[in-house]
């Protein structure tokens, strides 16, 4: 389980260095608070943050529930790959929004991964409990 520990705040870590990349593209380009618009660049910093939380409300839960009834090491190696493709995303989005393709595959694939284990195991093991 502490693999899982390990990607699930890797996940968190990722998230603010994201939004720092934000912070710090707010300032490069002159986008004062609260803005949301303004150099394109600044807006795609902000994309790649706004996207990563929206799956990480997807991922993070999942994780866990899954863990509850996968191996450890099989949920964490499916919790890296989302890693990854967050990386492969935010350089993507950031050089060419039109190639983050790959990137988002790589991260919402997981996400449905760890969904559909999180229930099925959930399903088993609520059948197993009423038998």
């Amino acid at each position: 389980m502490h693999f899982v520990d390990i990607v699930a705040l890797a996940a968190l870590l990722q998230f603010f260095v994201f939004a720092a990349l934000v912070g710090r593209a707010r300032g490069k380009y002159g986008v004062k608070a609260p803005a949301i618009t303004g150099h394109e660049m600044f807006e795609r910093a902000l994309r790649v943050q706004m996207n990563t939380l929206e799956l990480l409300m997807l991922f993070v839960p999942a994780l866990y529930i899954a863990a509850r009834y996968w191996p450890a090491g099989y949920v964490a190696a499916c919790g890296a790959v989302f890693l990854v493709g967050r990386v492969l995303y935010q350089q993507a989005y950031m050089s060419d929004p039109g190639k983050r393709g790959p990137g988002f595959l790589l991260s919402i694939a997981p996400c449905f991964a760890l969904i559909v284990a999180g229930l099925v195991g959930a399903v088993l093991a609520a059948l197993k409990g009423s038998a």
